[in-house]
């Protein structure tokens, strides 16, 4: 398991651009794919998108091209860079880690306890 810590929420009006992060610590060297996902009240939780360790990148449909998942050097934090959010973008946001047991088999490594994101007038 590792500790994931979220940052980056808020409040933003439709069309404007939110960056949010996420700082892994704990057991790092056995973090493979990390990715963002999505809950919001009354809807089917989603992920967001997902990036693994090699870089390969996978994106919901309702944020391709607004969306940008990316690691740092050292592939302890993973960014998600939103741009031209919408209302429907209005959920909490979680950072998650996945260990790779097998090539293509993946197990939780840990969860972020969230952040607020809010697009509204």
């Amino acid at each position: 398991q590792v500790q994931l810590v979220e940052s980056g929420g808020g409040l933003v009006q439709p069309g404007g651009s939110l960056r949010l992060s996420c700082a892994a610590s704990g057991t790092i060297s056995s973090i493979d794919a990390m990715g963002w996902y999505r809950q919001a009240p009354g809807k089917q939780g989603e992920a967001v998108a997902t990036i693994a360790s090699g870089g390969s990148t996978k994106y919901a449909d309702s944020v391709k091209g607004r969306f940008t998942i990316s690691r740092d050097n050292g592939k302890n934090s993973v960014y998600l860079q939103m741009n031209s959010l919408k209302p429907e973008d209005t959920a909490v946001y979680y950072c998650k880690a996945d260990h790779m047991v097998v090539p293509g088999v993946y197990e939780i490594a840990g969860w972020g306890q969230g952040t607020q994101v809010t697009v509204s007038s």
